[in-house]
């Protein structure tokens, strides 16, 4: 989710109630396009909030914009950029006075400072940083609003909108938006209700500082669907978005910001400054987890972030094998699923040589077919000849197609075993990988690869010995206190089928679908109903159906599971168990570690 106006008012007020009576301590420019400023706070706040000072993000980099507060540092350039030492020499040691959000809800955050000139006179100066994606900037301006200079210049050839260069005068760009913290019923409706164009789409284009999420999140709490046109909404319906329009503005207005994170499992889908109840609806897959403030939340939220893209893109190689690999497979079980069907005629060819051999004397001679009485069926069945042949002949012909074919559906049988293991081999391979967190994961994944013959070893077998596995299972603990594990790839799978579980534990996996083994660890206990359902949830969550609304689920005692001899990784068998059919819904459950 990009920056919108909301997560920039609730940063201006966290802002605000921290650096306002503070001094610019130290100035460094740590990348081309973004500032660290530590600002001492006053006597005030530093006993209200524990601390003696914090240090001030500013980033206007064009793919990711940030603005927030951090205790962490970060090494800067032993030279400071030319924009760095004119900032050191206004405002260092300069007092902030005011932080604010001009317009409403424009994503622009405006830093006031009182700073001493070189006469000793008491002079004011802007810092403000513009967070709008590719057009991001940090700009420094007088107090009469011309611009000093910017972190990034942006000449007439660049903007016919709006030059970005010293002497100019500095303005917020216009977009042609309406401030949503001061609109009337009338005005939402004359805005927004006469566009032919999905109501939550109308919302975030009428309004300043909007995204989609949040309107789509207005929509959802006035119990209107998102997408139907707005001039489509009757009297009643608008009536019931612009009250759910107001009552988010409202919290906006008396700065009641509640930061959370949006989980998807385990990945960080979206965040927000105010609840996003969307994600809240019953069977929702989605967790939200509540963040002190928002600066630890943009913190938390693109460092997780970061850590989930990485690991994306180091498996990308790993996710081109397999799915080349299942293509591959998938094309060859076709094929030969198709010559075992051709194989079926064989029992035919059977009954024609046999009837031949019986009939066929009653043949005329260069005959080109002859009908016959089946005697199996007591029906006639007419047999195409080959003139050139005699009947025996002919009969021969038929008993070697038959024998032929009977081969040939030996083989298939084989060989559709064999390939539809490596399917459902290749399937549980590409489900890991969705669930893979870090690189000891990937590296388990990547082992079995290899072992399966998927990717050539360039170690040698006594080196590969040695190499120590650190990846490890999802341990949830259920709301009874039982503790449940999950596998996250084949060989996990396996260590916790068989090694990890005792026989009297309770086995789950999602039925007929590629997916994690999970187990329930008793402890010789009574397992209750919630403990069964949270386990069959988590099976679910961690299949390939995860995103149906509700996913089949068998279940049974581990000592009931069984592993063939030779089977790949992961592959079991089991004869008698229950099923539940379940949604992966795991909100409720707590992760306790790797």
């Amino acid at each position: 989710m990009a920056f919108d106006g909301i997560t920039i008012a609730n940063l201006t007020k966290d802002f605000s109630d921290y650096l306002v009576g503070g001094r610019i301590y130290k100035i460094a420019q740590t990348e081309s396009d973004e500032l660290f400023i530590t600002v001492k706070l006053s006597y005030e706040n530093a006993d209200k909030y524990g601390i003696k000072q914090k240090r001030l993000v500013l980033s206007s980099d064009a793919s990711l914009p940030l603005a927030y507060l951090t205790d962490d540092n970060k090494s800067s350039p032993l030279t400071a950029p030319n924009f760095c030492m004119l900032l050191r020499k206004h405002i260092q040691n300069g007092r902030i006075i005011s932080v604010t959000q001009p317009g409403g809800l424009e994503r622009v955050i405006r830093f006031e400072v009182e700073h001493l000139d070189e006469m000793g006179d008491l002079r004011h100066k802007v810092l403000l940083i513009e967070i709008m994606g590719k057009y991001s900037n940090i700009i420094f301006t007088d107090e009469n609003n011309v611009i000093i200079d910017s972190i990034k210049h942006i000449p007439a050839s660049v903007s016919s909108v709006r030059e970005v260069l010293p002497g100019r005068e500095y303005f917020v760009p216009s977009q042609g938006k309406i401030n949503p913290l001061a609109t009337t019923a009338d005005e939402f409706s004359g805005a927004v209700l006469s566009k032919g164009m999905p109501i939550f789409k109308a919302i975030y284009s009428s309004y300043t500082g909007l995204s989609p999420i949040v309107s789509q999140e207005i929509c959802y709490r006035a119990g209107i669907d998102a997408d139907k046109s707005a001039i489509a909404l009757d009297a009643g319906e608008g009536a019931k978005v612009y009250r759910a329009f107001d009552d988010v503005m409202e919290l906006v207005r008396t700065g009641r910001f509640t930061p959370s994170i949006i989980y998807n499992g385990d990945i960080p889908k979206e965040y927000a400054s105010i609840p996003l109840t969307l994600y809240e609806a019953e069977n929702s897959s989605y967790m939200t987890a509540p963040i002190s403030d928002i600066s630890a939340l943009i913190e938390q939220y693109y460092a997780e972030k970061n850590v989930y893209t990485r690991i994306r893109q180091k498996s990308v190689d790993l996710r081109k094998i397999v799915q080349t690999a299942l293509e591959r497979n998938v094309k060859k079980l076709d094929l030969q699923t198709k010559q075992l069907k051709d194989s079926e005629k064989k029992d035919k060819y059977r009954i024609y040589g046999e009837l031949l051999t019986v009939y066929g004397y009653s043949a005329e001679p260069g005959a080109k077919s002859i009908t016959v009485n089946d005697y199996n069926t007591g029906e006639d069945v007419t047999i195409t000849l080959d003139p050139t042949l005699t009947p025996s002949q002919n009969a021969k012909k038929y008993f070697d197609k038959y024998t032929k074919l009977k081969r040939t559906a030996e083989a298939m049988d084989e060989q559709i075993k064999e390939v539809s293991e490596a399917v459902e081999q290749l399937e549980s391979i590409e489900s890991a990988l969705e669930i893979a967190q870090n690189e000891a994961d990937l590296a388990q994944i990547r082992k079995e690869l290899v072992d399966s013959g998927y990717i050539k070893s360039h170690t040698s077998s006594k080196s590969s010995r040695k190499e120590k596995i650190t990846s490890k299972p999802f341990h949830y603990v259920s709301s009874d206190g039982f503790d449940i594990f999950v596998g996250k790839n084949n060989y996990q799978n396996d260590e916790l089928t068989f090694k990890t579980a005792n026989g009297g534990d309770w086995w789950f996996h999602a039925k007929k679908i590629a997916g994690s083994h999970v187990v329930l660890i008793t402890g010789g206990k009574e397992v209750p109903d919630r403990a069964f359902e949270e386990a069959a949830a988590l099976a679910a969550f961690y299949s390939k159906g995860k995103n149906q609304e509700k996913v089949e689920i068998d279940y049974l005692k581990r000592k009931d599971v069984k592993k063939p001899g030779g089977a790949k990784p992961g592959f079991v068998v089991y004869y008698t168990n229950y099923s539940m059919a379940i949604a992966p819904d795991i909100s409720k459950l707590k992760l306790i570690s790797e």
